[in-house]
């Protein structure tokens, strides 16, 4: 897939929502061990309700809006710390673009970048304070650094870099959310939201190679 339309965008946010519905009960064993345990229930709710309002978005030729809905969807769904900070992932970086009927990988990774600078702004969470930016940043870093035009290919680098992330979680101690309060009994563990990113690149990679 070199090129992403405005249809296949859809599908691909509809997928990764699949993923993480499935992934709820694994998500939320995740966040027990050092958080409330609530938030692979908050995810599937908020990806389940972003998905159903893409379905009233059947004329939309513009991708950046579709994103943004998604991302809306998801903030307004979930409410707090979490809905907030994915549902920009999804809206942050389509905010204000011209609208496209269809992007290449470049501009696919440039709307990521925009959209963890938002979530950074708003968070101002940093790689090393146990939260989803440190999967985030990587798998962005690893997008922005891909040269070619072929999106599996991308995604492969954003998943791999993602994974990495959600593993050098377990060495740190969490600076945000309930976990904070652990200190070091937070150690060991990975942390949910970088675990959550890792299962969406994951997603969009399979997406892609099934176009």
């Amino acid at each position: 897939m070199t090129a992403l339309d405005y249809k296949s965008a859809a599908e691909m946010l509809r997928f990764c929502a699949d993923a993480i519905i499935r992934n709820k009960p694994f998500l939320t064993e995740v966040d027990a061990k050092i958080g409330d345990g609530d938030h692979g229930i908050g995810m599937a709710l908020g990806m389940t309700n972003a998905k159903n309002a893409l379905q009233a978005m059947t004329d939309c030729r513009d991708i950046y809006k579709i994103f943004s809905k998604f991302g809306t969807t998801m903030i307004m769904s979930m409410g707090g710390a979490s809905g907030v900070i994915f549902g920009t992932m999804f809206m942050g970086g389509a905010k204000g673009k011209e609208p496209a009927d269809s992007i290449h990988s470049k501009e696919f990774a440039n709307m990521m970048k925009d959209s963890l600078s938002a979530i950074k702004a708003k968070g101002k969470a940093e790689v090393g304070d146990k939260t989803m930016v440190d999967a985030l940043e990587p798998a962005v870093d690893a997008m922005l650094t891909y040269g070619g035009n072929n999106f599996s290919e991308m995604f492969s680098l954003a998943e791999a870099a993602a994974k990495r992330g959600v593993e050098q979680t377990k060495q740190l101690t969490a600076k945000y959310g309930r976990a904070k309060f652990l200190g070091e009994r937070s150690l060991g563990f990975p942390d949910a939201g970088a675990t959550s990113v890792w299962i969406i690149f994951r997603a969009m990679r399979e997406f892609s190679e099934l176009q």
